[in-house]
């Protein structure tokens, strides 16, 4: 039982439920990048490989966040705040995870693959939890390049290099990132602020943060339409992906009437946080689909 305990509490640094997310775009893209179904061998390859790399960031965020995650009510249940996993055992985790799925993906997959995940780790680990989340309002925007990855993960395991619609793809994440974490932000930005991490709903107001994830989301539908003449996706993908953006838009509408009406309309901010999860969902699934259609 005690070591049953452990390895939960080992799995629960990995944060799973983030890495779902993540390779929920992840197959989408080999799938369109191959113009079909891949190889099954080479697909569980790469999500393995995937799983241990995201796994690897995130433990060593959460042994590199430690000190904030005591603070924090949303994160104080972490195993490293409750002690049931050593900051040596984090890191030394985290470390290996990282080394094993380098050298699987390397393997497996190709060189390519394999340093664009190097790349997505320490752009998170490096780049957006020891440079960015605590000194800038835009630790998110730029940060969340780490979860933009995976598709080009994804896609160069497939052909061994990259595309202009590899590119549209990761215009998707990029610009849905904001409007996806902001929301969550909002809800705790008292845990923040204790915290001293300055995410945007803690330097400024509701109106700025809902104007500004107004305008990443109409990017993200952009690149998503920008998709279709660079991919030679069907109607089938672009009414999908229309129509889902225009949901997605006008709940970050709803989102700035809150915003300066905050009386009249009533909209609680994980409303939008777990919209655009769905959002995301739909649209990837659409790119799954798009290449299997008969036409």
């Amino acid at each position: 039982m005690r070591r049953r305990g452990k390895l939960g509490a080992y799995v629960a640094l990995m944060k799973p439920r983030i890495i779902e997310l993540l390779l929920v775009t992840t197959l989408p893209t080999m799938m369109l990048a191959h113009g079909g179904f891949p190889p099954i061998g080479l697909v569980l390859a790469t999500l393995v490989g995937g799983t241990l790399a995201a796994g690897s960031a995130n433990v060593l965020n959460c042994y590199l966040d430690r000190d904030i995650d005591k603070v924090m009510h949303r994160t104080k249940r972490r195993p490293l705040v409750t002690g049931e996993v050593t900051p040596r055992e984090a890191l030394i985790l985290g470390l290996v995870l990282g080394v094993v799925s380098l050298a699987w993906l390397a393997l497996t997959t190709n060189l390519v693959a394999a340093a664009l995940t190097a790349a997505a780790i320490l752009i998170y680990v490096v780049g957006y939890t020891m440079i960015l989340k605590r000194r800038t309002s835009q630790n998110i925007v730029w940060g969340g390049i780490a979860g933009c990855m995976p598709v080009f993960i994804g896609w160069a395991a497939v052909t061994g290099t990259l595309s202009w619609a590899a590119v549209a793809l990761f215009g998707v994440i990029f610009f849905w990132t904001p409007p996806h974490y902001w929301p969550l932000a909002m809800k705790f930005r008292r845990d923040y602020a204790a915290a001293g991490v300055p995410m945007l709903p803690v330097v400024a107001g509701d109106k700025r943060v809902a104007i500004e994830s107004l305008a990443y989301a109409a990017a993200m539908v952009a690149c998503t339409l920008a998709l279709v003449p660079l991919a030679g996706m069907s109607w089938v993908y672009t009414v999908v992906a229309s129509g889902a953006g225009v949901w997605f838009l006008a709940t970050c509408v709803q989102l700035y009437r809150r915003a300066i009406q905050p009386r009249v309309v009533k909209l609680h901010e994980m409303r939008v946080f777990h919209g655009s999860i769905t959002y995301l969902s739909v649209v990837f699934l659409a790119v799954a689909i798009d290449p299997l259609l008969p036409w």
